[in-house]
């Protein structure tokens, strides 16, 4: 029976195919796990130094940094953040839609886009668009540290520091839950002001700076940003993880019902061919 043979051929290679769709499901929900306790861990230091930094657009220093001075924006500086690899569902996907459909906004205004992408996929991305990309980091692996991004993040600092970029953006995944993830475009230069403080802190406080306002500005701002990269990062790789388990799931639970199918499919064949004997050994007999 030619046909039952090549049907148990192929639920054998989709067996074989959902046994590994499996074991990468479960290794996602181990990666995710410790991907959610990182993400966790960042949030709160994120929380309380972008406060920090947003009560510096009503303090009254002598020195007033770069990065809180609006500016013309005749470039853009987009750092966008991404898995290093696919099968994550639609991830990745739709962040590059998010930040396509942004670009898109910009060049309609004459303006262009310098890139800076923080994992593989995004960087081929820009490549194939054509994009400018000023810096690049991927291969960062499932502990990423914050060390690691110092180097790229700084060449995006630079490029607004000396005027080459007028605006910088982060793109990446924020994690909502198991289920969801959304993409976000987040203004990080110059600081957004917070409208809600403006009434409250305006016009009577300030910060006293040890040693002088420039110095610790300097230093204050930079980790700022890298904070929020790095923030960035671990909420993209807890979305990475999430996506990839369902995916995964979503990917065993569909061999199994292609399993089932095609077992059918034996079933009914093998009866035919077993019908089919039974009525020649019939004939034959009759015949005798």
């Amino acid at each position: 029976m030619a046909v039952g043979k090549e049907i148990r051929k192929q639920i054998k290679s989709i067996q074989n195919t959902q046994k590994i769709t499996r074991a990468m499901e479960m290794v996602a929900a181990s990666k995710m796990r410790r991907a959610q306790e990182r993400m966790q861990a960042a949030r709160p230091y994120a929380h309380k130094i972008r406060n920090v930094v947003s009560h510096l657009h009503y303090a009254h220093p002598e020195y007033k940094h770069p990065f809180v001075i609006g500016r013309e924006a005749r470039r853009i500086g987009m750092i966008l953040t991404t898995s290093d690899r696919g099968l994550c569902g639609g991830l990745n996907t739709n962040l590059l839609r998010t930040a396509l459909i942004e670009m898109k906004a910009w060049h309609d205004q004459k303006i262009d886009v310098d890139m800076c992408t923080i994992g593989s996929k995004g960087f081929m991305f820009s490549k194939r668009i054509g994009g400018n990309i000023l810096s690049h980091v991927s291969h960062l692996g499932d502990s990423p540290r914050i060390e690691d991004l110092i180097g790229t993040v700084k060449v995006m600092l630079d490029a607004y520091t000396e005027g080459k970029v007028d605006r910088l953006y982060l793109v990446y995944n924020r994690f909502v839950n198991t289920m969801t993830q959304q993409p976000v475009i987040e203004q990080l230069l110059p600081l957004p002001a917070s409208a809600t403080e403006a009434e409250e802190l305006k016009h009577h406080w300030d910060y006293i700076y040890e040693p002088d306002a420039r110095e610790v500005l300097d230093d204050l701002l930079t980790r700022y940003i890298e904070s929020l990269v790095y923030h960035g990062v671990a909420e993209n790789q807890a979305c990475e993880q999430s996506a990839r388990m369902v995916a995964m799931k979503s990917a065993s639970d569909n061999a199994g019902t292609l399993i089932d199918e095609l077992k059918l499919k034996y079933n009914k064949a093998r009866q035919a061919a077993i019908t089919q004997e039974i009525s020649e050994i019939v004939g034959g007999a009759a015949a005798v």
